[in-house]
């Protein structure tokens, strides 16, 4: 019987803090498929890192000095072709800073409190780029500060107007926080037609994934913040 071999899920630990850092250094290594290939200690380490090492995740403080955490996600991010997700660390689970982040190009937040198994799983998530991370926190901040933003930047008609119908749907139900199995079973359609949909918005919107998908959505108003 062959074994099929998969390619270690590389990590880059951005902290200025070296027990944040050598921390989840341990943690990280201890887990089967992740690969932790390098730290930084600041922003402008982290951007120089990335292009260093390659890392497929990054874990990135949002407070450091010399360059901090929002506009090194912003650089990382930023140019065309890139591939790296980075996966924002925060002390407080609604934090100002966080939604900024996300606008920047991060991929999703953790707090630093988390446990190794919830570490674990937000970088396979992230890596993989299909969910949103702890939706019930992450809908809840993009929601508050979606409403602090005011108005959308353009009317919602001009911004999703190369969506079909369905499209527009589907972006809605993902901005929910509902992943493509809830999706497919609240449409009654096959799970692989959500992931064709989904691939479809994230092209047609310029979008590198799931999260910055949901910011987009609460951003032109297409999913108006309620409950919170």
């Amino acid at each position: 019987m062959t074994t099929a071999t998969t390619t270690a899920i590389r990590v880059l630990i951005a902290d200025d803090q070296m027990m944040v850092r050598q921390g989840f250094t341990v943690l990280l290594n201890a887990e089967p498929g992740i690969e932790v290939v390098g730290q930084a200690v600041d922003g402008l380490d982290a951007v120089a890192k990335v292009t260093e090492l390659a890392p497929d995740v990054v874990l990135m403080d949002i407070r450091m000095p010399e360059l901090g955490g929002i506009e090194a996600t912003r650089r990382i991010t930023e140019p065309p072709g890139a591939t790296v997700k980075v996966l924002v660390l925060t002390t407080f689970d609604l934090d100002e800073y966080v939604y900024e982040a996300l606008r920047a190009g991060a991929s999703g937040f953790l707090l630093k409190d988390a446990s190794a198994d919830e570490l674990a799983q937000a970088v396979r998530v992230v890596a993989a780029g299909d969910a949103l991370l702890a939706p019930s926190i992450t809908k809840r901040l993009i929601a508050e500060f979606s409403r602090m933003t005011g108005a959308p930047r353009a009317p919602l008609k001009d911004r999703v107007g190369g969506l079909t119908e369905r499209e527009t749907e589907v972006l809605s139900l993902i901005a929910q926080g509902l992943s493509n199995a809830e999706i497919a079973a609240g449409l009654v359609v096959a799970e692989q037609t959500v992931k064709t949909h989904v691939g479809r918005i994230l092209v047609k919107l310029g979008l590198r994934d799931r999260t910055q998908a949901t910011v987009f959505a609460y951003e032109t108003g297409l999913v108006r913040p309620t409950g919170y």
